[in-house]
């Protein structure tokens, strides 16, 4: 475009969600010039709102955790998981790791609220309603063009981009760097209900994750909320739809109702919101980086909801890039790969090993396992509340042979 308006800036952030916000702070705080580019208008909504003990060290790094305390959400001390009439809690509070004991359930919109905010306050700045639609990685510097929401076009040239654009993917749809997840195609059916729960075995300070009787590759989350309010999902691979009603809010209702635990925690919920659905939400990248830009959470890879796992790694991922990129930007020669892609990609594929278990079966048998050892529940646990890079932890430094031989001596015997 002739005559295009061309701005410099030294970092560009795509998106202010939680990794963008965070990215963002940690460099504007260690002196940078930060801009951050956001296609919404905040607040919007988000999935992905019980968070793991592991994502309050970042947001305490980004300076923010007084502000999060502060905002009254939901307190969370760990994760219940329910099968029938089996029941197994994990405390965040007895963990392997010694991280923090616990952590929030949130809303979203209003949790991603509070970050960008505080991340403006510490003066980055946020450019709401503007959309990248191209960039340029081939000169010295990455370009991007930016669409303003009155339509016309700008230019952003900066000596790096960090992408945080979450399910967006700008940088892999545009570089093409996106690849196939080995994961099978997945949907989530989810709303958020009026929960009224009275029901005296369930724990408002955990999430809920509930096996379906049947199959065990459906499952619930139930996310209760500080205001009454809970947020209601069903995860199964996409053929197990094809049965229940089309209509989302039937369909939902159809999945809880051959679910008789959950059923009677919801006994007098209000269904007041409309259901909505995602599915194919799990994706892969060639690479997490590359000269003059790397990739930030779900921008990059997301495996599955099921352990809460998305916005932990995007943290983990924002401070990583964040403290490198300082580095490099002060003159110093560091390593993408080995001191980023490399080291993240361990705690994910943690990750991925067990939500792998839990649709085969065998992380279920150890969850439900009645005769586990403290210790053992201490390890799981650490994992369970994000400490995925805990390399002292036997079942993250080994996570695929510890969980195999731990669910073959937890397995089941048929009846």
């Amino acid at each position: 475009m002739p005559n295009c308006e061309l701005q410099q800036r030294q970092v560009l952030v795509i998106g202010a969600g939680p990794s963008g916000a965070i990215a963002a702070a940690l460099l504007k705080r260690k002196g940078h010039d930060v801009l951050v580019i956001e296609r919404q208008r905040f607040p919007r909504f988000s999935i992905g709102e019980s968070l793991l003990s592991h994502c309050l060290d970042f947001v305490e790094e980004a300076g923010m955790l007084e502000a999060v305390e502060a905002a009254g959400f939901q307190h969370k001390n760990g994760a219940a998981f329910a099968w029938g009439e089996e029941y197994s809690a994990f405390d965040f509070g007895l963990t392997f790791s010694q991280g923090k004991p616990s952590t929030f359930q949130v809303q979203r919109a209003q949790f991603d609220q509070l970050l960008a905010d505080q991340a403006q306050a510490q003066g980055v700045e946020i450019r709401y309603e503007h959309e990248i639609v191209s960039v340029d990685m081939g000169g010295d510097c990455p370009r991007v063009r930016v669409r303003r929401p009155e339509g016309d076009e700008y230019e952003v040239e900066s000596a790096f981009v960090l992408d945080a654009s979450g399910y967006g993917r700008v940088l892999p749809r545009l570089l093409e760097l996106e690849a196939p997840s080995n994961f099978p195609v997945r949907q989530a059916v989810f709303t958020h209900i009026e929960d009224r729960i009275d029901h005296p075995g369930f724990d408002r300070d955990k999430i809920l994750i509930t096996t379906h009787p049947e199959h065990r590759d459906i499952w619930f989350w139930t996310i209760p909320f500080s205001n009454g309010r809970t947020s209601l999902g069903v995860v199964a691979a996409a053929e197990r739809f094809a049965e229940a009603p089309a209509d989302l809010d039937a369909c939902l209702k159809y999945f809880v109702a051959q679910t008789p635990s959950l059923s009677k925690v919801l006994a007098n919920a209000v269904w007041d919101t409309p259901a909505r659905t995602i599915g194919g939400y799990s994706a892969n990248v060639s690479t997490l980086h590359g000269p003059g830009f790397a990739l930030l959470g779900n921008a990059a890879e997301f495996l599955d909801p099921v352990f809460s796992s998305g916005v932990t790694i995007a943290m983990r991922s924002a401070s990583m890039a964040a403290n490198l990129l300082h580095r490099q930007l002060a003159g110093e020669a560091v390593d993408w790969q080995a001191e980023f892609a490399t080291p993240l990609k361990r705690g994910v594929d943690t990750f991925r090993a067990y939500v792998e278990g839990w649709y085969d079966g065998s992380f279920q048998d150890v969850i439900y396992h009645p005769g586990s050892s403290p210790e053992i529940r201490a390890m799981i646990s650490s994992i369970l509340a994000g400490y995925a890079w805990d390399l002292r932890n036997p079942f993250v430094a080994e996570p695929k042979r510890r969980l195999r031989t731990l669910a073959e001596l937890c397995a089941r015997t048929p009846a």
